[in-house]
């Protein structure tokens, strides 16, 4: 509908071609140095503020010398968590979960002869259980000392590992970052850079709606994104080529978009 309308060939803020933000290069360097040499990443952030885009930069820019093995449910048991990883392995994931450790531990270190490394990334870590965790951590001491496990996560990811009774975890940690939120001059360039890709003329948001769209994105780019195509919604809904403040305002009125403190309850 909006590809019609404004008669583009591209999806506007598609998140399968956003490049990466200059923070977000910098956080995706350190990674890429991390799991060539081995070790446990943390990458933390609130939600929306960029960790899945710099999850998938690292598994569409792996080379042929890297295996990248996700897991993204992470509110499963220990036994299940180990079957979710023979599968993303592509191993027999039957009998015992003895028997998958073992299978795991030989695939890792059969990929390992082969010269190649092993980027594991689990995602939403904060949610798995830190028992959970634990176990696996006591796994990944029998893989080759090369593999990088990178576990993303909200913050509270952190403030479970600062627990004394976790400190065994939080140890061997070689890497951490928080994703800060966008300063306003980098949600300008990004919003500006994802109209270039698909031929649209900056001015299709006015001054004062583009800085309106800045101000209630609150610096998450997640929010951004979603703020700029419900507008592009509203503005051919509404038959305008283009975007002002009434259009703006009329989005950010509906009640996901305002304070808690803006909503009246009845």
């Amino acid at each position: 509908m909006i590809r019609s309308f404004f008669g583009i060939d591209k999806n506007p803020f598609n998140m399968d071609d956003i490049k990466l933000l200059d923070n977000q290069q910098d956080i995706y360097d350190i990674l890429k140095v991390h799991s060539q040499q081995g070790g446990l990443c943390l990458l933390m952030g609130e939600p929306g503020t960029g960790k899945t885009i710099i999850k998938e930069s690292i598994k569409q820019n792996a080379d042929k010398k890297m295996v990248i093995v996700t897991v993204s449910r992470t509110l499963h048991t220990y036994i299940n968590t180990i079957k979710i990883l023979c599968q993303a392995f592509n191993i027999d994931f039957s009998g015992t979960y003895f028997k998958c450790e073992k299978r795991l531990i030989e695939e890792a270190y059969s990929l390992n002869r082969q010269g190649k490394m092993l980027i594991l990334i689990i995602d939403d870590a904060h949610l798995m259980d830190i028992n959970t965790l634990r176990r696996l951590r006591l796994l990944f001491e029998d893989f080759p000392k090369s593999h990088n496990i990178i576990l993303i996560g909200q913050p509270a990811l952190l403030y479970n590992m600062s627990l004394k009774v976790n400190e065994d975890i939080k140890s061997r940690v070689t890497y951490s970052t928080i994703m800060p939120k966008l300063n306003p001059d980098a949600i300008r360039e990004f919003i500006l850079s994802q109209l270039d890709k698909v031929t649209l003329a900056h001015n299709i948001f006015t001054d004062d709606a583009l800085e309106l769209i800045i101000r209630s994105s609150d610096g998450i780019l997640r929010r951004v994104r979603n703020l700029c195509l419900s507008c592009m919604l509203e503005a051919v809904r509404s038959r305008k080529r283009s975007i002002d403040l009434d259009i703006v305002n009329s989005v950010l009125i509906q009640p996901h978009w305002r304070k808690e403190n803006d909503i009246e309850y009845l």
